[in-house]
């Protein structure tokens, strides 16, 4: 597909290295000079230079040709003028990023009365996943499906575990609890396990079970799966703001901590409900002044990667149950996997993420659509959600008689609200969304997953 990006920050920058990976034509406006032949030295993409919002910098761009423009610049008003203006000149299909929280009430009138295709909220979707691993701490990563009924729970195996030196074909039998163990992470390497697979102490393991049998699965292992009750949040920005609003809705007390004395008035206003503090969160004695010993969830959000990084190994130091980490340079990705920091969160990612969920369902009208996308250990495997059409494929053939390609696992099947882990004599029917794990690139319809 054609597709123009209008804003080359992170998020621009990170949204053309996937979209050129997965194949399509990609042109960059930013107004920058330098940053555009920084994003076409780096990737293999068309750039200009100018106002994203400029009727003439978007036909130069190539409006009239394209099939999607993505406005994703630091500014809401300009991404949602850039979507009209696109919608207008080109008849295309439009994504704009809105931080605002205003706009961010106001999403569905957006995206309705001009015409865009998708409104994505990077901070209010950051905070969703970081509120999940909160209310289950023994989570590195949650990810939902099935409109929050079915969730993959990664989780890292601790020191001692009776799932250490575990056969798969065991699990089923000594614990009697049905869950399905999904991918497994070792030494940086990721696979789809098989039945004789080996789980080790230190593994990072991802699983799906239904809510009665999750709880049990955990409480076998015996990994707390009680929410935090107390939080501590360094950082004030709209993660922080978003964040806050749903834990205090859950019964969690939140405590923010922010170096800017006119975002802590504007806090305080927000969330009544929460303890604001005005002083820089990276002081130590502020820290343990305001009882981060007592603390049992610990969030670092602040701007500074290397800020939230050392705050949340102090924070481990002090022996907190959870916490978790806001990065944004994906560079250091693997430095950072070896300080072992529990969650991390990268709020570019979850936009890209998004994004290329529509564009791949863009792309495929044939079996089946993808609702949920979900990438995995670096991009090793991405977890992907499909709506079952009347035209697939495979339609109710017992998953015991098809052939699937290497690198590819049906994880759960959700039928009318009802969350179904596979077995052999399980099929996958019309109107069924059904979960695939997969290593496999590129992946855009579920009959992908199958041998021709």
């Amino acid at each position: 597909m054609n597709i123009i990006v209008v804003g080359c920050g992170k998020v621009g920058a990170k949204l053309c290295a996937d979209l050129c990976r997965e194949g399509h034509d990609v042109t960059v406006v930013d107004k920058s000079d330098s940053v555009v032949n920084q994003i076409c030295d780096r990737f293999d993409v068309m750039g200009f230079s100018g106002n994203g919002a400029s009727y003439q910098v978007l036909q130069e761009a190539g409006i009239v040709h394209a099939d999607l423009v993505i406005a994703v610049t630091g500014v809401d008003e300009v991404n949602l003028l850039v979507c009209l203006i696109a919608r207008k000149a080109g008849h295309c299909q439009t994504i704009a990023r809105v931080q605002n929280p205003e706009y961010n009430q106001e999403a569905g009138f957006l995206k309705e009365e001009l015409g865009l295709a998708l409104v994505i909220n990077q901070e209010f979707t950051s905070a969703q996943e970081v509120a999940r691993v909160l209310k289950f701490p023994s989570a590195i990563e949650i990810n939902t499906f099935a409109k929050g009924k079915a969730e993959l729970l990664h989780f890292r195996i601790p020191k001692d575990s009776v799932l250490d030196g575990m056969n798969l074909n065991e699990l089923h039998e000594r614990l009697k609890c049905h869950v399905l163990v999904c991918t497994r992470e070792r030494d940086n390497e990721m696979v789809i396990p098989q039945g004789n697979t080996v789980l080790r102490s230190g593994d990072v393991i991802s699983i799906v079970a239904p809510g009665d049998e999750q709880t049990e699965f955990f409480r076998r292992i015996g990994l707390n799966t009680h929410a935090v009750r107390n939080v501590m949040i360094a950082g004030g920005g709209d993660i922080a703001y978003y964040l806050s609003r749903i834990l205090i809705r859950s019964g969690i007390q939140v405590k923010i901590i922010e170096k800017e004395l006119s975002r802590c008035e504007q806090l305080a206003d927000l969330l009544p409900k929460a303890t604001i503090i005005h002083g820089d969160a990276s002081d130590k004695e502020l820290l343990v002044e305001e009882g981060i010993a007592r603390t049992e969830g610990f969030v670092a959000l602040t701007g500074i990667d290397e800020e939230n990084v050392i705050l949340s190994l102090f924070a481990r130091s002090m022996g907190i149950r959870k916490i978790v980490t806001k990065v944004d340079r994906s560079a250091f990705a693997e430095v950072f996997d070896q300080l072992d920091l529990d969650t991390m969160i990268a709020p570019k990612n979850i936009t890209a993420e998004h994004i290329v969920t529509y564009v791949r369902a863009m792309q495929n009208s044939f079996g089946s659509n993808i609702e949920t996308l979900h990438r995995m250990m670096d991009d090793q495997a991405e977890a992907l959600e499909f709506l079952i059409r009347d035209s697939f494929a495979h339609k109710n053939i017992p998953l015991r008689n098809m052939k699937f390609r290497q690198g590819a696992l049906v994880a759960c099947i959700s039928r009318k609200g009802k969350v179904i882990l596979p077995r052999g004599d399980d099929r996958i029917e019309v109107g069924d969304t059904a979960v695939v794990i997969t290593s496999l690139k590129g992946v855009s319809d579920i009959d992908d997953i199958f041998e021709k």
